[in-house]
């Protein structure tokens, strides 16, 4: 008998015993396997957004680092480059034993934390993001509509949430636009762009759309994905896991974010923030909505006001989920 036809034989032998082992899982086993904690099922780890943790790490980034992984957080999102350069910044994470997986990146203004934006050549941006080893980018959030300035004595979350329903359609669209372009210009280069919502994006507008249908609808599939708040989105009355269902296959990341039951539906970007597990969400529904959507990502994020110390409320987040059954 020739070699090839032993090697042949062997494979099929081999799906053969791989077919009859899954088809030989009793009712016990599948509901061994699906009592374990989410995390620990799915494989993944619970990540954190390191903007929950305000000046902490601009004060102490390896300290920072340091009590993140001993709390077992080691999967790590940049909020911005904390006027660091990339390579010190990798160090830092290197010493503690974490990765970053992903930045949120801004245009060009006060809030990039550093030289690049979203504007930045994509050699540049492309540079500084190997040395951190991240391949992922998200906008943070929408650019403003041109001209845009705060009246003085007003809320400035009203503020931008007046300008964008002023702005109408025509703003949205622009920014698909602009997602689209730059997104078009990163990935030669191994970058992946994405957009990340706060609860504006889900305001009716004059038309009787919404900037975040208008974004999944002017965004091309291929090339611009999401980063779906969980929390933003309970806080524009919405289902976190029914919106995850409309974006399966095009978001990768989400923030876990929980708010309290006091939340009132609003889209000026106003919510009653707590720990993951002491609020309203669904975690039993979200997260495996989210996994069967395909998100890849899972960080904890929390807006202040904070109840306790920042990094004890992580703490509690982290210990909800790592032992929560999904």
């Amino acid at each position: 008998m020739s070699q090839v036809m032993m090697n042949r034989r062997a494979l099929l032998a081999a799906l053969g015993a791989t077919a009859a082992l899954a088809l030989s899982e009793t009712p016990a086993m599948a509901a061994l396997r699906r009592s374990k904690p989410f995390f620990q099922r799915i494989g993944k780890p619970i990540g954190l957004q390191l903007y929950t943790l305000g000046d902490m790490p601009v004060k102490d980034l390896d300290g920072t680092l340091a009590k993140l992984a001993a709390v077992g957080f080691t999967d790590i999102e940049l909020p911005n480059f904390y006027n660091r350069t990339p390579a010190d910044l990798r160090a830092a994470a290197d010493k503690a034993g974490v990765r970053y997986s992903s930045i949120h990146m801004n245009m060009p203004g006060p809030f990039t934390g550093g030289t690049l934006s979203l504007m930045s050549s994509p050699q540049e941006i492309a540079d500084g993001l190997n040395t951190l080893g991240i391949y992922q980018v998200f906008m943070p959030l929408c650019p403003l509509p041109e001209g845009f300035s705060i009246p003085e004595g007003k809320n400035p979350q009203v503020a931008i949430g007046d300008a964008l329903r002023e702005a109408g359609a025509d703003h949205w669209k622009r920014t698909a636009t602009l997602l689209n372009e730059r997104a078009a210009a990163l990935k030669p280069f191994g970058i992946s762009l994405g957009y990340h919502n706060h609860n504006m994006e889900f305001a009716p507008l004059p038309d009787g759309t919404t900037g975040w249908e208008i974004l999944m609808k002017e965004t091309d599939p291929s090339l611009v994905n999401f980063e779906l708040d969980l929390g933003w989105t309970s806080a524009a009355g919405l289902d976190p896991a029914v919106e995850l269902g409309k974006l399966k296959g095009r978001v990768k990341a989400v923030h876990v974010k929980d708010v309290k039951a006091t939340t009132k539906t609003n889209y000026v970007m106003s919510q009653d923030p707590t720990e993951v597990g002491s609020g309203r969400l669904q975690w039993a529904k979200i997260l495996p909505a989210a996994q069967a959507a395909g998100v890849q990502h899972f960080y904890v994020e929390q807006e202040p006001p904070f109840a306790m110390d920042r990094l004890a409320a992580v703490t509690k987040s982290h210990g909800f989920l790592s032992r929560f059954v999904a």
